[in-house]
């Protein structure tokens, strides 16, 4: 499609996730009390590889979460009548925990808010942390990612496409006109 730009290859998409583990890291001075907790669907399989990374770096195991907002969204009854709810998959405490919440793309802050919402149904954390592969700007709440793989600025008529090996059979980032 002419209209796209790949703005993140699969070498880029890796620098960038090795690079934001790193940082995770040294925030929070190591693994003690650190868990991920990936936003589906994206944003889940991103907090695998960042538990991936951060075992490959400290030789460490940090748990992983995986969390459904669905039934917190504030757009529900204009996403369909019966939407599509898989669960959130969460089998650890959360209770004074450092907690990174991991998406794909950070926009309006709408899906954080949602998601934070529910992590603090499963718990008090000590902290919640979010890291964003993309963020594209546009914010309608005043939300912000501590960790971030890429700052791309767009317009409202476009839209950023997150492929993963995992899902798409391909890793890339690319940024496109919006489809009607």
């Amino acid at each position: 499609m002419p209209d796209e730009k790949k703005v993140l290859d699969q070498e880029g998409m890796e620098r960038a996730l090795i690079r934001i583990a790193h940082e995770m890291l040294e925030r929070n001075k190591g693994t003690l009390d650190l868990a991920v907790v990936g936003i589906r669907t994206r944003g889940a399989f991103l907090g695998r590889r960042f538990q991936t990374k951060i075992q490959e770096i400290e030789h460490q195991s940090i748990p992983l979460g995986i969390l459904d907002i669905t039934l917190y969204r504030d757009d529900l009854t204009e996403i369909g009548a019966q939407p599509q709810v898989r669960g959130s998959e969460i089998d650890f405490d959360l209770n004074g925990r450092k907690i990174v919440l991991v998406d794909d793309v950070l926009f309006t802050g709408r899906t954080i808010r949602c998601a934070l919402d529910a992590l603090i149904d499963y718990g008090r954390p000590a902290s919640i942390q979010l890291a964003v592969l993309i963020d594209r700007g546009h914010r309608e709440l005043p939300i912000r990612a501590d960790y971030v793989g890429k700052n791309i600025p767009t317009s409202v008529g476009e839209e950023v496409v997150v492929r993963l090996a995992e899902i798409d059979s391909r890793d890339e980032v690319i940024v496109r006109r919006k489809l009607s």
